[in-house]
């Protein structure tokens, strides 16, 4: 059996509400009968959800990328599927949201660091170094910028930490290691310990960087630290890049942002006077001073600079009793695209990143629209653009919401789902946020699972896929999918397939539809995530953040103003 239903779920609740140290074997899903799971598991068809990603990961629609040929192809397919499945169009008489894109490819000169005019390392573009500029203009030079070592550059009040201090940013270049200091160090007192921050993203230093002033700003690449190998970096931030059009053009940011790896961080130090391995243990400290290198930075970057309209795809179940009310899953559709850079295969399919995902909304809302009855508000199917790009279209939505934010009552992404079997625990993103983790909880019980922490929360994934622009509006989110401990080979067959992924698929054109995935577990996320919405969609109340996570204050404003 491959999905269970709200019956066997409700009848085995009471059990797990009983226990909450419940084993995940002590209760088998062999224990459900197949009649109670049966109207489920006729409704989340495993048949049909390996067809829509065979479909949406072929090379016919040609990687997914915004303002492609793909795009259209995509568009197309999931906004018939919806209709097919009978949800509504979800914005007004339209099943597409409009998303303004600018696209820019850059090309590069070698990033040149010098003492005195003379050029001590010359770092090339690609296995040395990437950088881009996001301002949209067609060139961009940053000429002989100081470089100043700020290590984290982290400006973060509430942990009484400050790496600019002191620091006039203007026209210099920043020098930043990824992540935070916690990871560092591993010292729970410390940020979140080994669990990452928002201050430790990427996207974070690039902005601190701009509202410092810097004219340029470039992250230390480093495996752990970052979540990925150095060649994510290459396949991720070359070729066309999008953004969302800005008033200002992005001139309020850095004129070049960008990547060095750590072997030429290395000898930069060394050619500043300073000890890399050294100077990282010092950053770990709030009494940490930012380091003027006494050299400077320079390359050139000429955009090739078009304007396009990406489309985030809307279908809506109207509730039976609250359709004002929303709850929201999400899941984006974009993927890399095609590199013609490339020799061999070009095409980056995004199978698991993210066709599952999508392919999960398409089922999830075929499966709700055959049940007898709907729930009680409405269920919105957000399939969103540019999430590779920055989570640009779920960030266009949560800035131009369709449906009220204080209306919307809670959301589930689904990102990149488990295709390698059978899993005893469900792994929870951003771990200890909401009350949709209890509900989850006892769903999970109900198939004999138990509900953990993501594994590596180091690696910053509350803050990497969809949910996160409508969690910092206030919406209870959920981003949770099969665990690690699997039912056959257990924590040390799900950590290989994780680590094989990352290092051999992940963003690689190698992510491709394979007929040999075991989807058992998938299908059982699946029901997990039809378990927790059914119940979010007819409660009395509104499900919450807990107390002291970021978001409440947020949530408890917008629900307040809206009254």
């Amino acid at each position: 059996m491959k999905s269970i239903s709200l019956v066997a779920t409700t009848a085995i609740l009471g059990l797990a509400a009983c226990n909450s140290t419940i084993s995940p074997d002590a209760v088998s899903l062999d224990t459900v009968t197949p009649k109670a799971m049966a109207p489920v598991a006729s409704r989340i068809d495993e048949s049909a959800f390996r067809s829509h990603i065979e479909m949406l990961s072929s090379d016919a629609f040609e990687g997914r990328s915004p303002s492609s040929p793909g795009e259209a192809r995509t568009l197309a397919y999931i906004a018939e599927r919806f209709k097919a499945a009978g949800l509504a169009p979800g914005n007004g008489d339209s099943y597409f949201q409009n998303v303004p894109l600018v696209t820019m490819t850059a090309t590069s000169e070698p990033l040149t660091f010098r003492r005195d005019g003379v050029a001590l390392q010359v770092l090339e573009q690609g296995p040395d170094t990437v950088t881009w500029s996001k301002h949209v203009t067609e060139s961009v030079t940053l000429d002989n910028s100081e470089l100043v070592f700020v290590g984290y550059g982290i400006v973060a009040p509430e942990y009484g930490w400050n790496d600019y201090a002191g620091l006039d940013m203007s026209g210099k270049t920043a020098v930043i290691l990824v992540n935070d200091p916690g990871f560092a160090t591993q010292d729970p007192a410390l940020f979140r310990g080994n669990a990452m921050t928002y201050y430790g993203r990427w996207t974070y230093k690039f902005e601190e960087a701009a509202r410092q002033g810097a004219a340029g700003a470039l992250i230390v690449h480093e495996t752990a630290p970052a979540a990925y190998p150095w060649d994510v970096v290459q396949g991720s931030w070359t070729g066309a890049q999008h953004d969302l059009v800005t008033p200002d053009k992005n001139l309020s940011r850095a004129k070049i942002e960008g990547w060095i790896n750590v072997d030429q961080a290395t000898t930069l130090l060394r050619n500043a006077g300073q000890d890399y391995a050294r100077a990282k243990a010092t950053a770990t400290s709030p009494d940490f001073k930012a380091m003027p290198l006494g050299l400077t930075a320079s390359t050139s970057t000429t955009n090739q600079i078009s304007v396009s309209d990406s489309k985030n795809v809307l279908g809506l179940l109207k509730g039976s009793e609250q359709p004002n009310e929303i709850v929201v899953f999400t899941a984006h559709w974009d993927h890399l695209g095609r590199k013609t850079s490339l020799e061999g295969d070009q095409i980056y399919n995004g199978a698991v990143d993210n066709a599952t995902g999508t392919s999960a909304l398409i089922v999830l809302a075929d499966a709700f629209a055959k049940a007898p009855t709907r729930p009680k508000r409405s269920l919105l199917f957000l399939a969103v653009t540019a999430e590779e790009s920055g989570l640009l279209g779920s960030r266009h939505y949560g800035e131009n919401p369709v449906y009220p934010l204080a209306k919307t009552v809670a959301g589930i992404n689904i990102d990149a789902m488990n295709v390698y079997g059978r899993a005893r625990n469900v792994s929870v993103v951003g771990y200890g946020s909401s009350e949709l983790e209890d509900i989850l909880a006892r769903a999970a019980a109900a198939q004999g699972r138990i509900i953990v922490p993501e594994p590596t929360p180091e690696k910053g994934f509350f803050y990497r896929s969809d949910h996160f622009n409508l969690a910092k509006k206030g919406v209870p989110m959920l981003y949770a999918k099969g665990g690690n401990d699997l039912r056959v080979g257990g924590t040390e067959a799900g950590d290989r397939a994780a680590a094989d992924y990352v290092t051999n698929r992940y963003h690689k054109p190698a992510d491709e539809y394979s007929a040999d995935w075991d989807l058992s577990g998938t299908m059982e996320d699946l029901a997990l995530y039809y378990t927790v919405a059914s119940e979010v969609a007819s409660r009395p109340d509104f499900v919450e953040w807990y107390d002291g996570t970021e978001f409440k204050a947020i949530r408890d404003a917008s629900l307040a103003a809206a009254r």
